[in-house]
Parts: C-alpha cells; structure tokens; sequence
C-alpha cells in the first residue's frame, strides 16, 4: 500500500484520512504538541494506530508542503473564527442574549 492511500485529497488545502472526516491536520497538530501516536489514536477512536503513523510519516516525508498547509489551515481557521464572532448565526446571538439577560438579572438581584 502507498503512503497516499491512506489519504482523501479533497481538496489542495483539505486533506483527510481515509474513510474518516477527521483531516491530517488533527493528527499533525497533536503529534506537534508532543502527543504520542497511541494517544492519539485513543482520542480519535474511529481512528486506527496505523492510519495516526501514516499521518505522522506523510509529514515527515513531505514537511516543507506540510508545513504550509497548517500554516494556511490555521490562517483560514482564525479568519473563519474571527467572522464567526462578528456575525454570529441567529441561534448564538439569540443564547448571548438569554446569557446577558442572566447575568443583568443576576446582578439586580444581587443587589
């Protein structure tokens, strides 16, 4: 079996394991952030060891490209954070508000 099999390329910035919607960039993230291969794999249960050192030896093997890839991943997560927070959908703005009218009822009776 080739390394690449164990991937679905989406997209160029989407790629995901095989068979799961979990993307290389979880895998990377922990194993950057000196999680070992089994504890990964025993936080992404539909995941099997050896599709986490897949994971693992595709970024080792091609890490320059790799590298870019989290970097653009985590670019486009902040700006999709970011614009989330500016224009929350109606189903969030309408919790903050029941959130605010706690907190504004909690301080009267407090009072």
């Amino acid at each position: 079996m080739r390394l690449e099999d164990y991937f679905e390329f989406v997209a160029p910035d989407e790629i995901r394991i095989k068979g799961t919607r979990i993307g290389i960039e979880t895998i990377v993230e922990d194993y950057l952030e000196d999680a070992s291969p089994e504890e990964i794999a025993a936080r992404y249960r539909t995941l099997s060891l050896e599709q986490v050192y897949a994971a693992i030896t595709y970024y080792m093997h091609t890490r320059v490209e790799m590298d870019a890839y989290l970097d653009a991943w985590r670019r486009d997560s902040e700006l999709a954070y970011l614009e989330y927070t500016r224009h929350p959908s109606p189903p969030t703005r309408r919790l903050r508000q029941i959130k605010e009218r706690r907190a504004d009822y909690g301080q009267e009776a407090g009072a």
